[in-house]
């Protein structure tokens, strides 16, 4: 084994997580580690790497065993991310150092023999080590992951979810004997997600992944680990294989606890006539009396089996619109939208009518949440019009539902000022979307992602909408849950249309598949597995005449350059947005981080020019 954890004790807050929880993972397997939100997943991972202790038992790594684990990225990290990245190669760039120097020597030192013979030592460990593919490594990862062209960029100026893929880059590049991962495609697009399916069934060592995509664990996860009560499971085969078994499994436990209560109610009945007739005797019969006395021993005796959770608690939604759209939903024709020098979209149309269901599909930062920001009227495109249709009931549910001002406010207080019922009323209609006793005055700012979608959901349950937007909504939640907004969708008589990289959720919930690319939308009958070869073949036709288009323009404008563009583009509007809150009144710190803006979009706009010039 690589790893072994054995009667593993675990309490966070007073609240037993395990008792005696026993887990590991073999050398060069690959297993998807499965349970409920709060079972205890993400905690198994870091008992590994020893970000947490536990109270009992004993936790066995393999001598040598070099394990990589996709944590939170250092808030500090000074240097472009090509430099963060190479931070994980200490060895190979303190061995480039020292070779460095000895060539330098080689020129003028007296002792040339033995500094060719350390030099020679030290190419092979340099060779060995990988270090002559450090660059190529670092472009196939990057560019697997479409972080190529932020390689020069300042770490610190990078988004949650650039740092989130440059983790990720970062742990592949050091290719431990254990890779860790935890949610790796929630912030990567579809093309990203496959590309690193592909790499970790090509990967040597072992990895084990905490994932809700099914999917992905479908296409790269040979065998299943479920936690499930402190307790975990192992099955062969990857998720749907496991969803299989287990059921298969369930069944079976539960004809098992049947027929053990069977035979549990004729013992009991047969030990209560034994006794009947022993005291109806006269004399009692001692000999019936034993036979009750020996049959009651044998009853506490047996090891009783507890009975198996058949249907486990999911929330419970009905998605139901009040009252149906027209034909019409929304009409929009020839929208352009340009932030700064970059047109996102292009002269796009859409024409969304009554039921449809529809999902927009597309690479990250393609434009697919500005054009749903668009329709909704969040903010206005440069040109086009946009027309929405009658007696439309929006539902809107972000990848981030609650703004910031909300952050103070009660869970059971936003609920009932969106859905107007009485405090006991919205507890009850709460409890069936998971929020139990005290739960429903969590703050707005303490809520996690997946019980952040569940609170939108039930509001939308209670308000009746008759269309729905939806950015992403697979992101935070569970499996179970998943399952739940799956069905609720399939019931639904309004109108989706829905942002997502979740391919399982992609080919079970929508009848049309958009991609947008190159700024405008290309629409086809029948969901991604169906569609996909069109969007390949639509980027295989567009491939030759972007490459000579962008050499042409690299020639021009270096990346960094283009690069800067793109930073100076995003600091303004982030400066737009803060002096909108500080015209409103908002406190001090708004000021100092406005400044601070202000000295960032400086210094870019400093670069920019520098390298006009040039």
């Amino acid at each position: 084994m690589l790893v072994t954890l054995k009667d593993i004790k675990k309490i966070i807050g007073g609240n037993m997580i395990f008792d005696k929880l026993c887990f590991e993972v073999k050398p060069g397997e690959k297993l998807g580690l499965v349970g409920r939100n709060g079972s205890g997943k993400t905690t198994i991972f870091k008992l590994i790497t020893k970000i947490e202790e536990y109270e009992q038992g004993d936790i066995y790594i393999k001598k040598g065993t070099k394990v990589g684990y996709l944590e939170q990225m250092p808030l500090g990290f000074t240097g472009t991310m090509k430099k963060y990245l190479l931070s994980s190669m200490e060895d190979i760039i303190q061995l480039k150092a020292r070779m460095s120097e000895l060539e330098m020597e080689m020129q003028s030192s007296s002792r040339i023999d033995k500094i060719l013979k350390d030099y020679g030592e030290m190419q092979e460990r340099f060779t060995a080590a990988g270090g002559y593919e450090i660059d190529a490594q670092i472009d196939k990862i990057a560019n697997g992951l479409q972080i190529g062209h932020l390689l020069e960029q300042p770490f610190s100026s990078l988004s949650g979810g650039e740092k989130t893929k440059a983790g990720l880059a970062k742990i592949l590049l050091q290719n431990p004997d254990l890779l860790l991962l935890d949610e790796p495609t929630n912030h990567l697009d579809l093309s990203a997600i496959e590309w690193l399916e592909d790499y970790i069934c090509q990967y040597q060592g072992a990895v084990c992944i905490i994932s809700h995509d099914r999917s992905f664990l479908d296409n790269c996860i040979g065998k299943i680990a479920d936690l499930e009560n402190g307790e975990i499971t192992y099955y062969a085969g990857n998720y749907s294989a496991f969803v299989q078994q287990k059921e298969e499994k369930l069944l079976n436990e539960f004809a098992a606890f049947q027929e053990q209560q069977k035979k549990i109610k004729k013992m009991k009945e047969a030990i209560k006539r034994l006794k009947l007739w022993a005291n109806q005797a006269n004399p009692p019969n001692e000999g019936l009396h034993k036979r009750a006395r020996n049959m009651e021993r044998a009853l506490e005796r047996m090891e009783k089996l507890d009975k198996p959770v058949i249907d486990p608690v999911k929330m419970k939604l009905d998605l139901g619109a009040d009252h149906r759209t027209g034909k019409d939903v929304i009409r929009a024709e020839s929208i352009t939208k340009r932030f700064g020098s970059r047109q996102v979209l292009k002269e796009l149309d859409l024409h969304l009518r009554y039921q449809d269901r529809l999902a927009v599909v597309g690479d990250n930062g393609s434009g697919k949440s500005t054009l749903v920001n668009i329709l909704l009227g969040i903010f206005p495109p440069d040109s086009g019009t946009v027309h929405s249709g009658t007696q439309l009931e929006i539902g809107y549910l972000s990848q981030h539902p609650f703004l910031e001002e909300n952050h103070d406010k009660q869970l059971i207080d936003y609920f009932r000022e969106e859905v107007r019922v009485t405090e006991e009323k919205s507890r009850h209609i709460l409890a069936k979307f998971m929020f139990y006793g005290f739960s429903v005055f969590k703050k707005l700012g303490q809520l996690s992602g997946g019980e952040s979608m569940r609170l939108k959901l039930a509001v939308f349950m209670y308000k009746g909408v008759n269309v729905l937007f939806l950015d992403e909504p697979t992101n935070h939640l569970d499996i179970d849950s998943q399952e739940v907004l799956e069905e609720a969708l399939d019931h639904y008589d309004g109108t989706v249309l829905c942002i997502s990289h979740d391919r399982y959720f992609l080919n079970k919930c929508f009848s049309e598949t958009a991609y947008l690319y190159d700024g405008k939308l290309h629409r086809y009958p029948g969901n991604y597995q169906v569609t996909r070869d069109k969007w390949e073949a639509l980027k295989k036709i567009d491939s030759h005449s972007s490459k000579s288009a962008f050499d042409k323009q690299t020639k021009k404008k270096p990346v960094s350059h283009i690069d800067y563009e793109k930073r100076i583009i995003e600091l303004e509007d982030r400066l737009a947005k803060l002096e909108e809150r500080q015209q409103a009144g908002d406190p001090e710190q708004v000021r100092l981080a406005k400044k601070q803006l202000e000295e960032r979009l400086e210094a870019y706009y400093a670069k920019w020019l520098n390298e006009q010039q040039t």
